[in-house]
């Protein structure tokens, strides 16, 4: 691939679609809203790719991700590649949870109130767990997804409440409850298994898990979070103490070393989880 072309307000990376303001940069993407013209708002993810054989095996993972459908999950438009960039268009949301929690810290000095946490995450664990399912056909194989990458900034709100998980750079098919996977994803919500270079069938709840701690109690549950992926590394007990009593042991269990010693799915996690907070 060639390289990469300038993104500025007011260009077409394609026809139909006419870039209008930058939403968000990070370190190998940025997220533009652009105007289709039909007149609609979608949202335009640049991610950095100057290698046309990656560029052709990330297209083709994120277009079996396209094909999944569900009120939770954010829907994907058309993926397509330009000089130096893999193109996203996607709906547009309203922001992140993180954008949420930010906004109770400017103005309440708080955390997000357990209720609304609990609320927004349960919409979470439902498309989490309809991509996790061993339920899609890729390839003319069943497989089910982890996202490998679940924290508030990957958690999008719509103006109606709902929210739905994005950002699909690093979801990965799975066939089997564990398997070899490379380290990669956001070290402060990584399970144990990732820093051993293993992917299992509750990894993504690991991280809702701590999410949870972050967006409720104002913290992660670890303070000893290497830098970087580090196989000696081992997940200390974690500390709840920014949770009450009543929800520790049910996030205690979402955050077991063992894998298979977690809530069977992130729905039946949030659901023990949402029942104690409003009794």
């Amino acid at each position: 691939m060639s390289h990469a072309v300038p993104l500025t307000t007011g260009m077409e990376p394609r026809p139909g679609f006419r870039l209008r303001q930058v939403l968000g940069r990070g370190g190998f993407a940025e997220v533009w809203e652009a105007e289709t013209s039909s007149g609609d708002s979608v949202a335009l993810k640049f991610m950095s790719c100057n290698d046309s054989l990656a560029a052709a095996k990330e297209i083709r993972a994120l277009e079996g991700i396209r094909k999944l459908q569900h009120p939770n999950l954010i829907r994907i438009h058309q993926v397509w590649c330009i000089p130096g960039y893999i193109v996203i268009a996607m709906e547009l949301a309203d922001g992140s949870l993180l954008d949420l929690y930010d906004a109770y810290q400017e103005e309440f000095r708080t955390p997000i109130l357990a209720e609304q946490v609990c609320l927004h995450l349960m919409q979470a664990a439902e498309g989490i767990d309809f991509m996790n399912a061993h339920q899609h056909m890729i390839d003319g194989r069943r497989v089910g997804f982890q996202h490998c990458d679940i924290k508030p900034s990957n958690l999008l709100l719509f103006d109606d409440d709902t929210v739905k998980v994005a950002d699909f750079g690093l979801a990965s098919p799975t066939c089997s409850v564990m398997r070899a996977h490379l380290r990669a994803g956001t070290l402060d919500y990584a399970a144990p298994e990732v820093f051993q270079g293993r992917l299992s069938d509750w990894t993504d709840q690991y991280a809702l898990a701590i999410t949870y701690c972050q967006l409720r109690g104002g913290r992660f549950p670890f303070r000893d979070t290497p830098p970087n992926f580090q196989r000696a590394y081992t997940r200390p007990a974690p500390d709840l103490t920014m949770l009450s009593e009543r929800e520790r042991p049910i996030v205690a269990r979402a955050l077991a070393p063992v894998p298979q010693d977690r809530w069977p799915t992130c729905s039946d996690f949030m659901s023990r989880l949402s029942k104690t907070v409003l009794d």
